[in-house]
């Protein structure tokens, strides 16, 4: 509602005197009014702060007439919501028309009939303060959910990585390993996303939940014994099969999490790929199906460079850390063997962008 005190300003838009004189001897007691005698200096006071609640607008005005003067408001911003009722002596049905085309509120034709022309002006303000209304609930409940659904993709991006740490966490990994490699899988990403090969299948939304899945990589270690997981010397070969197991296991326990959800969920479906496929090697040597080249998901071929060049970089019971140019060093000789050659050169490009996040995200001392 407005404020009591408030009188709405309506814009007289006519080039007859006596004409503007009637009109604003109706609204005087109830509005503010503005005149206008042609449609340049009209549009002036329409675009000028504050503007008017609504504008009454006759059609035959010297230069823009009427028509004209309505369509520039329609098509400006600052002035497309305040309502214009035409009055004019233009009677034809086909006049009308076109001045509802234009982009008229309502049309009045002269004799002007004061109790219609203070009904309809009243209506209109009442329609526009209520379409007013109306925007500000939407764009408070548009907030309200944009916060929440900020609020849950946080819990969930929490969530995630505390499930990703506990499996990390049980291989003497830290869960800034899984910040790592959520900030290298989406740096190859967008590097790669204008190439032939990946071209319109890393959208936004795909990238985005690449970044959110990255950290289930591994989750399937949770179901890896102890004995085996933690051992600090090599693993023997039915040692190393028990250990590739968490690859199929971590797939299983989201394709769980999918069944349960009963519906396609990208973020899953590429958290499952990845879990899956990210020890797949180009040249068919990896696990744990053998697959060979393109045959391997685009997800899991970025997680894999990012992951093994993690697991280089950093130090591990069985071995020290690789210096920097030597993890590239070594990402470079895996190019065409164990890694699509495309994100190889992509990782080739943002070396330095993976160094510097290595560094932002080191493990505590």
């Amino acid at each position: 509602m407005n404020p009591s005190n408030f009188r709405p300003t309506i814009l007289i838009v006519d080039d007859a005197p006596a004409n503007i004189q009637i009109i604003h001897a109706l609204l005087r007691d109830q509005y503010q009014t503005r005149v206008a005698t042609d449609g340049e200096k009209a549009l002036a006071i329409a675009f000028s702060e504050p503007g008017p609640q609504l504008i009454l607008l006759d059609i035959l005005l010297p230069g823009l007439d009427g028509y004209a003067v309505c369509s520039r408001l329609q098509e400006d911003p600052r002035t497309a919501e305040i309502p214009v009722i035409f009055i004019t002596s233009k009677v034809d049905l086909e006049d009308e028309i076109r001045g509802f085309e234009a982009g008229a509120s309502d049309y009045i034709t002269k004799p002007i009939s004061p109790p219609i022309l203070l009904a309809r002006v009243k209506t209109q303000l009442l329609l526009a303060e209520a379409r007013s209304q109306l925007r500000d609930q939407n764009a408070l409940l548009e907030s309200k959910v944009r916060e929440r659904t900020l609020e849950l993709a946080k819990v969930q991006e929490a969530t995630l990585l505390a499930f990703g740490s506990l499996a990390e966490t049980r291989d003497n990994e830290t869960g800034n390993h899984l910040r790592r490699t959520q900030q290298y899988v989406r740096a190859l990403a967008e590097k790669v996303r204008d190439h032939p090969s990946y071209q319109g299948y890393l959208t936004d939304a795909v990238i985005d939940s690449l970044f959110r899945s990255a950290p289930l990589h591994d989750i399937g270690k949770v179901g890896i014994p102890d004995s085996i997981l933690l051992k600090p010397g090599k693993l023997t070969n039915s040692e190393y099969d028990i250990m590739k197991t968490h690859s199929r296991l971590g797939r299983d326990a989201i394709a769980a999490a999918e069944q349960h959800l009963g519906q396609f969920s990208e973020f899953l479906s590429l958290a499952r790929d990845i879990a899956y496929g990210h020890h797949e090697r180009w040249d068919g040597s990896g696990y744990p199906q053998g697959l060979r080249g393109e045959d391997i998901p685009r997800c899991a071929r970025l997680m894999a460079v990012a992951d093994v060049y993690d697991a280089l970089i950093s130090a591990r019971v069985y071995k020290p850390a690789f210096p920097h140019h030597e993890a590239v060093e070594e990402i470079r000789k895996g190019r065409g063997t164990q890694f699509d050659p495309v994100v190889v050169d992509a990782f080739l490009e943002v070396e330095a962008e993976f160094q510097a996040m290595a560094l932002k995200f080191a493990d505590p001392l």
